[in-house]
């Protein structure tokens, strides 16, 4: 059995003679003696061997990612290498046993590799050879670990819920298992463990944690995966103030532990309408400043008839200012960037360049007093550059908030050794969604809307907020949860609210109803994204990096071709039959 990794040796071992496992990861002759890079787990070190070695003949056959065994005297290095942790010394061979040889690998196992993406999900398990992918995962076991410790410590309980469950409204669209037993019916692979962990605060466990494998089929972005792994928790007899205490205390003890960070508690609180005011974003990142600024009350008498429109029809008119970077934006640059906007459903992008004097789209139309006003309010200087969006309020705000992030960007103004961290606050218990033509749960239909708004359930969707939160690092959602409804009528009335008949309440979620008549503790909880959170911390803004074997953007496993047809005996025990279209293009 393996006992040692390279990284434990140092100098404190010279003279020992240990006995080494791992990879070839390079091989050198130089004047005959041949050094070898011997790469495992833990890193690299360095051996050597000599043309009168007995086993020099076995060395000079070793090419890349040969598995041997080694037997030798750990010695000084005559050069330090001060790239590695080894670096100091060196294994003088004494024994040296090949265990398997390798193929030529379709790419070199290296950190800056250029290989294509696809290439190396392809051949995971090489890519995973890797050290700066390797210490990724091993970082997410470590952050694992220290989540469990912190959890265990407060009196959580690590319950396992079911991965089997029933499907359910009101969310993204759920992974579905077809039944072979009871043909014709279907189990779904559950998004969160929502309900099972409201049912064990009925039941009683008072506090409840899981590292819980969730799944959600939706469309895939750098920082989304069709399954991914939450820190699910739940807690009884609290309010969201309490929730917020124990997620912040988790999180300042993970930074401490992962990044020797500090974290001053307790985080900063913003009202998601101030968050979407102020950044466009109920995910700001606030490592930089530039928030959107109100303008439209300047604009009340202009005379620049695509602004007096949006006044007319009760629009908005904001602006972002970035400083001292008007010089760096051509209008080819510009235009661009109104491309961009335009993504966002923005009509358009004017802007004010303030040089010697004004420059810009709409300046020449501007009157003094107008030019005046911007000025001071926007507190302008010399080479700023003004961007301006107008039009319905969600529209602007989204854009502008989005142009925010990719102004920051591509002029460096983030600062990726810095964490800023906050809880985002008061969400809408509701969002209107065009495609349904109804309002929907904003969350989920299970979070409690604030006291003061339940009578508002039926009557005033647009204005009932929740006892929801959601904490944000450095831009990203990391996790969030709510307090959940405990109160019989109160669920009822937003069943209603939702659209469901009793009916349909009943068929969707009447053991969650029928449980709430025993008794049920006032509760609520979190969830935190793993994947995410060792993403953050890892510094990579790519969440396949984080998990060993990961799906592409399209959903799919290049490793082992999933998914993938399955015979027609499987598709006859299932009491499934394919659509003819779908089985000539298998």
């Amino acid at each position: 059995m393996k006992t040692i990794e390279n990284n434990t040796i140092t100098k404190e071992n010279i003279g020992q003679t240990l006995e080494l496992y791992g990879w070839v990861q390079k091989k050198r002759d130089l004047g005959g003696v041949i050094f070898i890079d011997l790469r495992d787990r833990s890193g690299i070190i360095q051996l050597t061997i000599r043309p009168e070695n007995k086993a020099y003949e076995i060395a000079s056959r070793l090419k890349n990612e040969y598995v041997i065994k080694v037997i030798g005297t750990v010695q000084k290095r005559e050069k330090v290498n001060p790239n590695i942790k080894t670096g100091e010394i060196e294994i003088d061979i004494q024994e040296l046993e090949i265990i398997n040889t390798s193929i030529e690998t379709p790419f070199e196992i290296k950190d800056d590799t250029n290989a294509l993406e696809d290439t190396r999900l392809k051949y995971r398990y090489l890519d995973l050879r890797r050290q700066s992918l390797k210490d990724k995962i091993i970082t997410r076991a470590k952050i694992t670990r220290c989540i469990r410790n912190f959890l265990d410590t407060e009196g959580f309980i690590d319950i396992e819920t079911p991965v089997l469950c029933r499907s359910t409204p009101e969310g993204a669209r759920d992974y579905l298992v077809p039944s072979r037993i009871n043909k014709g019916n279907f189990y779904a692979l559950p998004q969160s463990p929502q309900i099972l962990k409201q049912l064990l605060m009925v039941s009683g466990f008072e506090k409840y944690y899981q590292i819980a494998k969730c799944f959600r089929d939706e469309d895939l972005r750098a920082d989304r995966q069709p399954e991914f792994t939450q820190v699910d928790v739940e807690l009884s007899f609290v309010d969201e103030f309490d929730v917020m205490n124990v997620i912040e205390k988790l999180i300042a003890k993970v930074f401490k532990e992962m990044k020797q960070v500090e974290i001053k508690l307790p985080l900063k609180r913003m009202k998601y309408n101030d968050a979407i005011k102020n950044y466009g974003s109920d995910k700001p990142d606030l490592r930089y400043e530039m928030p959107i600024q109100e303008i439209t009350s300047i604009f009340n008498n202009t005379s620049i008839e695509f602004l007096k429109k949006v006044i007319e029809e009760k629009g908005i008119i904001n602006a972002l200012v970035l400083k001292n970077k008007a010089d760096k934006y051509s209008r080819k640059e510009i235009d661009k960037l109104t491309d961009f906007v335009k993504t966002y459903k923005a009509t358009g992008l004017a802007y004010i360049k303030v040089e010697d004097t004004l420059s810009g789209s709409i300046v020449k139309n501007l009157n003094e007093e107008e030019i005046s006003t911007l000025k001071s309010q926007l507190n302008l200087e010399k080479n700023d550059i003004v961007f301006i969006i107008s039009g319905v309020y969600n529209i602007v705000k989204t854009s502008l908030g989005a142009l925010r992030c990719k102004l920051a960007k591509d002029n460096q103004m983030i600062n990726n050794k810095e964490y800023q961290m906050l809880f985002i606050t008061d969400f809408p218990v509701f969002e209107y969604s065009e495609q349904e033509n109804r309002y929907v749960a904003c969350h989920h239909p299970f979070t409690a809307p604030k006291d003061e708004d339940i009578d508002k359930l039926l009557t005033d969707k647009a204005n009932c907020y929740a006892k929801a939160y959601d904490i944000v690092i450095n831009g990203y959602e990391a996790g969030g949860g709510s307090i959940r409804i405990h109160n019989q009528d109160t669920q009822k009335m937003m069943f209603e609210a939702l659209g469901f008949t009793d009916e349909e309440a009943k068929e969707k979620f009447g053991f969650l109803m029928e449980a709430f008549k025993y008794g049920t503790p006032p509760h609520g909880g979190f969830a935190l994204g793993l994947d995410r959170l060792t993403m953050l911390l890892t510094e990579t803004d790519n969440i396949r990096d984080v998990i060993a074997f990961p799906k592409t953007a399209s959903a799919s496993c290049l490793l082992t071709e999933a998914p993938n047809v399955v015979s027609e005996k499987q598709l006859e025990e299932l009491g499934l039959q394919l659509k003819e279209e779908k089985k000539n293009e298998n």
